[in-house]
Order: structure tokens, then C-alpha cells, then sequence
């Protein structure tokens, strides 16, 4: 279950759907991505073919991250069987 956000953007769209803070063309895959990470036990269940989930390094370490779209990520950290710190970022 995802317990945190850090990207209000991406909250208020898992939330409400609104699309306000997230790029619009992003929409369906975020939605995708947001509903299995809310299912989601472990990060190995991020492991879908085509969203590249990946362990971070450096400044994020323990955290994971799936594409979006170019250099869009959904990254996220797990706290026992729950996803924390969700964040919605280009940081490529």
C-alpha cells in the first residue's frame, strides 16, 4: 500500500485523478504504475516488462525507480510491504 508521497502532483492524481501536477500524456501509464505499486509487496513486484525498475544509488539509495516516458520516473522506497516516499521526477 503506498503510505507517502513526496510529489504532490502525483498524490492528488492517485487520489482524486485530477491531472493538474503531472503531465497529461503520462496520464494512463501513471495510473498503470500507481495501481500496482499500491498492490505491490516488494519492489520486485514493479517488475513489468517495459518500466525498467531499477535500484537507485547515491543520493537515493534504497530507493527504486520505473519509466514513465524519456526520462520520467515514478521512484519510490519500501517500508516493510509498504511503498513510501512516492515522487514523480525527470532526473536524468
Amino acid at each position: 500500500m503506498i503510505k507517502s508521497f513526496l510529489h504532490d502532483g502525483i498524490r492528488l492524481f492517485f487520489r482524486t485523478g485530477n491531472k493538474a501536477g503531472i503531465r497529461p500524456d503520462h496520464a494512463g501509464r501513471l495510473a498503470n504504475q500507481l495501481a500496482r505499486l499500491d498492490a505491490a509487496a516488494s519492489p520486485q513486484d514493479m517488475h513489468v516488462p517495459g518500466w525498467c525498475l531499477h535500484r537507485l544509488s547515491h543520493d537515493l539509495a534504497g530507493h527504486w525507480s520505473v519509466r514513465v516516458n524519456g526520462n520520467w520516473r515514478l521512484t519510490f522506497a519500501f517500508e516493510g510491504e509498504d511503498a513510501i516516499l512516492v515522487n514523480y521526477q525527470d532526473y536524468h
